[in-house]
């Protein structure tokens, strides 16, 4: 029972950090609110209309009592409560006496009201209305042949302090809840930066000097994260400078090998050992586009079907066709994404003879596929192909001139874009690449 009441209020409860912040100061805050407005009208306004409504009932039924007496001057008797009390009083003779009920059952006025007349007078010899004047209350009590009107002011029952009671709990309350707004709102700013640029930096993005801000703990989060950050940076550029300074150390014998080979007059083992140099220098290049830095471009808008349509036409290939929808724009770096997708469609084309390139978006999301129909991956095989230097034995992957780092880059750009990219059976009975974008 506990889980499943745990459960639940994880379900109700708002996700966002700032909405359950202000959860914990707004509840408290409601919650001695009606605390206090109970108390307040059980002890204090309640009782006082009770009390305000007790001595007007008794000066009503004076009234009455006084005005049976004959010796009385009944106009100078009116003219008094009136003037002295503050009573509208008017004898309606020979009028028929009619009960409308039109009294308002959860009104704590009429409340009070209804039983200190039950209480003064017998049943249903009295009506009275509050609804129907703003500032009057019109009572009438049956009388010999007719009935007497009293138009009583509503202050004579009710305490107008209830208004500035209302006023004073509500007011303070909103300006309270208002300041934790701001207050919460500038606690939380903090977080959402740092969680802003680690999603930035994640994704390949170059992210400017970080200045951590906030409370204590958030400023040392925010401090570590940038430590974290330069290390990354530092360990990227130490790579890439070491890989880079091999290949050009590499690079120069390889050179010096291909003006040998000219002076060799074999022309067999001539071919042979330029095609191994050339298969070495692809390998280097593919080393060196595996390892290179993609912090250093930015995003852009641009039109990916366009970007697609212009490598298909690339290839100038029939084997190749296209279903792309129309003016899909992207926001990311555009010349990964060229490298994300040439490395996919030259894969596709090296094991297969018919490829087809397609692009659909639905709802926040934009999808890409290439189907075809090359003997294609075993299942099993799947996720060990995204590995670096990963080699399949047989089928696809069988090549001398491939290092296996064609779908690892690939994945590696689609994933710091925010992205996925699987494998699957093609319509084709071949391998299908699916990509997915958030827009």
């Amino acid at each position: 029972m506990f889980f499943g009441l745990s459960n639940f209020l994880k379900k109700i409860l708002p996700k966002r950090l700032f909405y359950r912040a202000l959860l914990i100061v707004a509840v408290p805050i409601i919650v001695i609110q009606l605390v206090i407005t109970i108390v307040f009208f059980d002890s204090l306004w309640i009782k006082t209309n009770k009390g305000m409504t007790r001595a007007l009932v008794s000066e009503i039924s004076t009234f009455i009592e006084v005005y049976d007496n004959e010796k009385i001057d009944k106009n100078e008797l009116t003219n008094t409560f009136s003037l002295f009390l503050d009573l509208n009083i008017e004898f309606l003779e020979n009028k028929k006496f009619e009960i409308e009920y039109s009294e308002r059952w959860f009104s704590p006025i009429d409340r009070t009201l209804r039983r200190e007349l039950k209480s003064n007078f017998e049943f249903e010899k009295y009506w009275f209305d509050t609804t129907t004047y703003k500032e009057l209350i019109d009572l009438r009590i049956q009388y010999q042949n007719g009935y007497f009107k009293f138009l009583i002011p509503k202050d004579r029952v009710t305490s107008s302090s209830a208004r500035i009671f209302a006023l004073w709990i509500t007011v303070p309350a909103i300006i309270m809840v208002i300041i934790s707004l701001i207050f919460l709102k500038n606690q939380t700013r903090p977080i959402t930066n740092l969680a802003r640029a680690a999603e930035r930096f994640g994704k390949g993005e170059e992210i400017e000097e970080f200045k951590p801000s906030g409370a204590m703990e958030i400023r040392q989060a925010g401090h570590e994260f940038d430590k974290m950050r330069k290390r990354i940076l530092r360990h990227l550029n130490q790579r890439t400078e070491m890989l880079s300074g091999i290949s050009h150390d590499l690079r120069t014998p390889l050179t010096r090998m291909k003006l040998q080979i000219a002076f060799i007059n074999d022309k067999d083992l001539g071919k042979k050992l330029t095609e191994d140099i050339n298969e070495m220098e692809k390998m280097l290049n593919e080393y060196l586009q595996f390892t290179s830095s993609s912090y250093s471009e930015t995003d852009e808008m641009f039109d990916l079907s366009e970007l697609i349509d212009q490598i298909i036409r690339k290839y100038n290939s029939q084997n190749i066709s296209q279903d792309l929808a129309s003016r899909i724009y992207l926001n990311g770096r555009k010349n990964l994404i060229n490298r994300c997708l040439n490395n996919i469609i030259d894969n596709a084309l090296k094991y297969a003879n018919k490829v087809e390139i397609k692009l659909t978006k639905k709802n926040t999301n934009l999808f890409i596929t290439v189907d075809d129909d090359g003997p294609g991956i075993n299942i099993d095989e799947h996720e060990n192909v995204f590995k670096p230097f990963y080699k399949i034995d047989k089928g696809r992957a069988d090549s001398k001139s491939s290092v296996g780092l064609g779908l690892s880059i690939a994945s590696d750009i689609i994933r710091s874009h925010g992205g996925n990219i699987n494998l699957e059976k093609s319509k084709m009975n071949g391998l299908r690449v699916k990509i997915s974008l958030p827009i």
